[in-house]
């Protein structure tokens, strides 16, 4: 007997399921799909937000000089005139940024190993390049879902899965599974 569950579908395309449905749970929060997928993505997002848990105050706080275009009232760019040619004028400004210990950053490559990088299109540019984002997941499961669950007491219990009833097409059940 196998530790998983095989879904009707050879090795590649299982995987890339799996990476697909559990990418969009940690994103969305929550997905409708059948019970045995839910079943197997629950094993794997259980795992990815443990990790968060363990990892998510492993870090130091820099600061940092950078440079920043000085900008006008309109929004624009100052430029000023240097040996006849218009150059930007810039503005030593301090940031504070953070630096990922080993462990943490370790635990980022794990789960970008698995998770897609997904597009966030605006809806009212949709079709459109202009405007998209791509947004990291991992950095979702770090800095928001590893501190919201970390006061938790036990180990696990971040998802929940919802029977919602069969699918009219092949009677399949189908279940809501979100986070906690």
């Amino acid at each position: 007997m196998s530790g998983y569950r095989k879904l009707s579908r050879n090795a590649s395309q299982r995987k890339a399921l799996l990476r697909n449905q559990v990418t969009n749970l940690l994103y969305y929060g929550k997905i409708i799909t059948t019970e045995a997928k839910a079943k197997e993505i629950r094993k794997i997002a259980e795992k990815m937000i443990a990790l968060g848990v363990k990892e998510c105050n492993n870090y130091d706080t820099v600061t940092v000089k950078t440079k920043t275009p000085r900008l006008d009232k309109d929004g624009r760019r100052v430029k000023e005139e240097v040996d006849g040619k218009k150059v930007d004028v810039f503005d030593e400004v301090d940031k504070e940024i953070r630096k990922d210990q080993p462990s943490r950053l370790h635990a980022r490559r794990q789960m970008n190993k698995f998770l897609y990088v997904l597009k966030d299109v605006p809806v009212d540019v949709k079709g459109r390049r202009k405007g998209t984002k791509k947004v990291d997941v991992s950095s979702i499961v770090l800095d928001e879902l590893g501190p919201k669950y970390a006061e938790r007491n036990g180990e696990g219990g971040y998802t929940r899965i919802v029977k919602i009833g069969q699918r009219k097409g092949d009677a399949a059940m189908q279940v809501l599974i979100e986070l906690v």
